[in-house]
């Protein structure tokens, strides 16, 4: 974070981990960098009133809190952690209506569906596609996965992820974080939403149209495209990216994807239909999964066997409030944690 800001020369870096501050306030001061430290200053940075537009690349859960006050300062959002949907969709989508502000997603997926409904808004939308590469276990059974490995499962075929994101891929938990939050972006049934298996990461989405019509966003598996086109939309930049060419790409393959084997994607339908507060302790209970996982105290396939666990236990709220998911994301990973200590038993 130092090196970033000594390169960049922001006016202010926020480190969210307190004790971090004297170590960074040291390093930037000469550069008349302001150095702010904590949960609440992170919030409160993106009300300043020399930002433009809050791109939020938060991981998880805490995502939320900082892109709700980004909406009451009235910023516009440039959306790249899809938590923030998945835990409270309805909240944010209603309070950024209330408020004026535009929500430009740039997850690869979502950037793909907004750009083929460019210029499309006022037709009826019948369906969205949302493409998975399939993560490095396509393929794969149940049987095959039993003893796969934190390191296979970080490896993997297309995309240069973190460590929390790699791993949902893996599972397809990360398709079933996208599928909620395409609910909440685009506003759509879950039964209009579905999902293919594409390994080549070229199509990035799909739209299909009232009239059987498909629009597809294609490009090179790079996230720097969608990233400057939340940024500059409506604008196109001219960049110096690589170009894709058929000829690399011969063949465009697509397939089915695997529920049974691949059970957090049907773990995510199934919280998307329930709603409530189930998204959140799904959400919860996942994150904590990945990290047991990361750490080698529970088995890959036992990932969704603990979320679902979760699910099923948790406290139900038909209607939360932003407390009353506070307290559900707590619950949950309380929950988790106990769960995988029973695991590692």
């Amino acid at each position: 974070m130092i090196r970033q800001a000594l390169e960049f020369k922001p006016n202010v870096v926020v480190i969210g981990k307190e004790s971090m501050y004297e170590r960074v306030k040291e390093a930037l001061d000469p550069f008349d960098i302001k150095v702010y430290a904590g949960a609440e200053a992170i919030e409160q940075v993106v009300e300043m009133g020399t930002v433009d537009v809050v791109l939020v690349a938060l991981v998880g859960f805490s995502g939320l809190k900082p892109t709700l006050s980004a909406i009451e300062a009235g910023k516009p959002i440039a959306l790249a952690n899809k938590e923030t949907m998945v835990v409270a969709g309805e909240l944010v989508t209603k309070r950024a209506k209330e408020k004026g502000v535009n929500i430009y997603p740039v997850d690869s997926e979502h950037s793909a569906i907004f750009q083929c409904l460019a210029g499309e808004f006022h037709n009826p939308v019948e369906k969205i596609i949302l493409t998975a590469s399939g993560g490095p276990f396509r393929g794969m059974d149940k049987t095959a996965l039993a003893n796969v490995s934190r390191e296979q499962a970080l490896n993997h075929p297309n995309w240069k992820m973190g460590c929390k994101v790699t791993i949902d891929s893996a599972t397809m938990m990360n398709k079933g974080l996208e599928v909620i939050e395409a609910k909440w972006l685009f506003g759509l049934d879950p039964s209009r939403i579905e999902v293919i298996v594409h390994p080549q990461s070229i199509i990035h989405s799909l739209v299909q149209f009232a009239d059987g019509s498909l629009k597809a966003q294609m490009g090179l598996p790079d996230m720097r495209l969608p990233i400057q086109y939340a940024l500059t939309y409506p604008d196109r930049l001219v960049s110096s990216f690589p170009r894709f060419n058929f000829t690399d790409y011969p063949q465009l393959t697509f397939q089915k994807p695997d529920p049974e084997s691949f059970r957090c994607l049907a773990l995510a339908y199934l919280a998307m239909e329930k709603g409530g507060n189930i998204p959140c302790i799904m959400n919860a209970a996942d994150e904590i999964a990945v990290h047991a996982f990361l750490r080698d105290e529970i088995s890959f396939l036992q990932i969704p066997e603990l979320i679902e666990q979760c699910m099923n236990e948790a406290v139900f709220i038909k209607n939360p409030t932003y407390e009353n998911l506070l307290e559900s994301d707590l619950a949950a990973r309380n929950l988790a944690e106990e769960i995988v200590r029973k695991m590692k038993a």
